[in-house]
């Protein structure tokens, strides 16, 4: 893998590699923390936005206003327009697109992406009509040559608080130890902290299910309801997304970790979780169609609650919240009689063997 070698990266990185150049496809708020983090590190980063006023405001102004606005991104983060100058001789690439265009985009840029050298995707959703995870789809829209290099970057992390530097922990997936590693120094700063997995499927269920449990927990938070409910909530949202990562070939454990537990708990707790804060208004009756038109940022649960609610039918998995989420987003039904069906549902043992 064409990562260089020793070296220390500038201020309290505590990195031991050489400056990467490296490039972000996807400059929405959490594409735009990661490169800053990288950037921040010292390495040269090149963001790929699809909107012209994004390359314009990173550049011209060095700050995201559309997305991440008031955070100064540094002088060695430039953006660009064209996917084939962000791609070409780059050290790493990292994608972070909503899931819902991954498919396109990467399709797309896979003529120009270099050879042997780590593709991190931080992107967290299933997509609606093949139901495959992220990491199912770049392995199939990207040629074999790349797939001994693919890792995914997952866990509790608002963009924001990142690009604040406020103390954060994720963990870096993949099915190769060396570029676990790898992709673990290289975003390791002082501020980030990362952990590394083998489980590249539990890693990403985690990450997309618990955007709808957030939406449903935002719901019981607009209905008024208090810490029991969204307890409740919590920690059954934990154990669908378990037993969908289960049936999916993962290991229930790594729910239990930063990108299952960690990442629902803020999601469904954290003032800055977009799919919390569709949640709270759909729970104060507002429809999902005027929320989503006064958003300018992607809620990525309302599009994985579909996908969700279509793979536990298909795969016989038992979701009873992500359930009421998508009859909330997709049929009509009330916020208030979702509640009453997912509380009148037959008594049932507590297990955990999902």
């Amino acid at each position: 893998m064409n990562l260089p070698g020793s070296g220390r990266c500038s201020r309290g990185t505590m990195s031991t590699i050489n400056p990467m150049n490296v490039a972000v496809i996807g400059a929405g708020s959490w594409g735009t923390a990661l490169a800053y983090l990288l950037a921040d590190k010292g390495f040269p980063v090149t963001l790929w936005a699809y909107e012209p006023e994004v390359v314009k405001s990173v550049n011209e102004d060095h700050e995201n206003t559309m997305f991440l606005k008031g955070i100064r991104l540094p002088d060695n983060l430039r953006a660009t327009g064209h996917l084939q100058e962000a791609c070409v001789g780059r050290d790493m690439i990292v994608c972070v697109t909503p899931s819902h265009v991954v498919r396109r985009v990467m399709t797309q840029a896979a003529q120009w992406l270099p050879e042997g050298v780590p593709i991190v995707s931080a992107t967290k959703g299933i997509e609606n009509d093949s139901l495959k995870t992220v990491s199912e789809v770049l392995e199939e829209v990207l040629p074999i040559k790349y797939h001994p290099y693919l890792a995914y970057l997952s866990g509790p992390s608002f963009a924001r608080e990142v690009a604040e530097h406020v103390p954060t922990a994720v963990v870096a997936a993949s099915y190769s130890e060396k570029l676990s590693l790898q992709v673990q120094e290289a975003f390791r700063h002082h501020y980030f902290r990362v952990y590394r997995s083998h489980d590249v499927v539990g890693v990403e269920i985690g990450g997309s299910l618990k955007n709808v449990i957030a939406i449903a927990a935002g719901i019981a938070d607009g209905m008024g309801f208090g810490h029991n409910a969204r307890a409740a909530i919590v920690t059954r949202g934990l154990a669908e997304m378990s037993r969908m990562a289960v049936a999916k070939g993962a290991n229930p454990l790594t729910l239990a970790g930063l990108s299952g537990m960690g990442d629902l708990v803020l999601t469904c707790t954290g003032g800055l979780s977009r799919n919390r804060q569709v949640g709270m208004q759909l729970g104060q009756g507002a429809s999902i169609g005027s929320i989503l038109a006064d958003m300018s940022m992607v809620a990525e649960g309302v599009k994985t609650a579909q996908s969700v609610h279509d793979l536990a039918k298909k795969i016989g998995v038992e979701m009873p919240i992500c359930d009421g989420v998508y009859s909330i987003l997709y049929e009509g039904k009330t916020a208030k009689q979702a509640m009453m069906d997912l509380m009148g549902r037959e008594l049932k043992r507590e297990s955990f063997g999902f």
